[in-house]
């Protein structure tokens, strides 16, 4: 049986967004292993300046992220999409092990299979130093964000 992971291509507006939202939940919940289910087996990925394939390295790169970023918040927001493809922009906010803070900014560019597993992945990334006064992302984190707390457009980003 092969696995899906819904909505399926061909996306519509809506579809689309329910991608993009289920995504920021999946990796809000900093479990690489859950979060992994939600690509191909083989899949492709770049992410700044790392380039790597299958599930297991997707692992192994979130293992190592998350443990680096803590108190991990995201926000995606879609930005275009085609039959199979959709194009989001994000920002996530963490602080490292010093306590600083930051804010990383980016886009990604997401391609599925015919599952709804995404088979294609490149991230553009940059990280920008903030105040803990400036964080705008404080939702609990034992939770999604919530439905009405604002988004990219909203916040200004």
């Amino acid at each position: 049986m092969s696995e899906s992971r819904p909505p399926l291509p061909p996306f519509t507006r809506d579809t689309a967004i329910q991608k993009v939202r289920a995504a920021e939940n999946g990796w809000n919940g900093c479990n690489p292993e859950k979060v992994s289910l939600a690509y191909t087996a083989d899949s492709r990925w770049r992410n700044r300046s790392e380039f790597f394939s299958g599930r297991p390295a997707i692992v192994a790169f979130l293992t190592r992220k998350w443990a680096k970023e803590y108190e991990y918040r995201l926000i995606k927001e879609i930005w275009a999409f085609t039959d199979d493809r959709i194009a989001v922009r994000f920002a996530y906010e963490f602080h490292d092990a010093a306590g600083d803070w930051f804010r990383a900014y980016g886009n990604e560019n997401w391609e599925f299979d015919a599952h709804g597993l995404m088979r294609l992945r490149h991230a553009s990334i940059n990280d920008l130093a903030i105040s803990e006064s400036e964080r705008t992302f404080h939702w609990d984190r034992a939770a999604p964000r919530p439905e009405d707390h604002p988004g990219l457009t909203d916040l200004g980003l």
